[in-house]
């Protein structure tokens, strides 16, 4: 990991006033070109790692591709700086990708086409239960600090649980770690189904969005909730919980899958 963060000399302001010269660790994004079928999609500000998981994860969770069999092929570039995807779309979703964007609340990426249709036709019907032991024992192993969050502070995180696997994806924005970490277990041949999605970010609208595209039943953060995401987990079958720490947490839908 220490590619992906650089030191640097600065001045550091103490509360007496008084200022110091002192080595700080920086986190070192990049301009990420994502190519769809031979021509440029989008270019997004995030961590050179996990690009392909990212740039499938993207594309799964705003309906471009609608499984691991779509993709024909997948490449990084040599520099990392880009990925090359061939893969049989659904020219009607990415058509509406540049049709009407909206300016999400979210950092890096920011901007998402498939908002509003995604949210109004699916609901997660998952029978899937989890007690609260199981929900404060992942959070546990979440807040754990990983080297990068360790040396920046600067990441946000993602952490998919699907029965005793665990993946755990990092991004300077909430969207993509969530994108990555999607596109790791589903590229390496698992499911998202009865499962656990942890985040550190808040929990706004198209944060709800990624989590339905991908038919996760239970989505957990440390952060908050806002007033459209808990609507659209209410709307779609999402059990959504915020302020996860320690060992409380706030339910905001669909409670029914907390065993107790």
């Amino acid at each position: 990991m220490n590619q992906f963060y650089q030191n640097l000399q600065i001045e550091q302001i103490s509360p007496s006033g008084f200022s110091s010269t002192r080595e700080d660790c920086v986190v070192k994004e990049e301009r990420i070109a994502f190519y769809l079928n031979g021509q440029k999609l989008l270019s997004v500000m995030s961590i050179p790692y996990e690009q392909d998981y990212h740039f499938i994860g993207f594309l799964l969770s705003e309906g471009v591709i609608s499984n691991l069999s779509c993709i024909d092929y997948v490449e990084i570039a040599k520099d990392g700086k880009s990925v090359q995807l061939e893969a049989k779309i659904d020219k009607k979703m990415l058509k509406s990708l540049f049709r009407e964007k909206t300016l999400t609340s979210g950092c890096c990426v920011g901007v998402a086409g498939n908002l509003e249709g995604n949210v109004i036709t699916k609901f997660i019907e998952s029978p899937y239960k989890v007690t609260t032991e199981k929900i404060f024992e992942h959070l546990s192993f979440f807040e754990t600090n990983t080297e990068l969050f360790s040396k920046t502070g600067c990441v946000h995180k993602a952490m998919l649980v699907l029965g005793d696997k665990i993946f755990i994806s990092e991004d300077i924005g909430r969207h993509n770690a969530i994108d990555k970490v999607m596109g790791k277990a589903r590229m390496l041949g698992f499911e998202t189904h009865d499962s656990i999605l942890f985040v550190s970010g808040r929990l706004s609208l198209e944060m709800i969005v990624k989590a339905v595209m991908h038919n996760i039943p239970i989505v957990v953060s440390k952060a908050a909730a806002t007033f459209m995401g808990i609507k659209a987990a209410q709307e779609t079958g999402v059990t959504l919980i915020g302020f996860a720490r320690g060992k409380k947490a706030n339910v905001y839908t669909h409670s029914g899958r907390i065993i107790r």
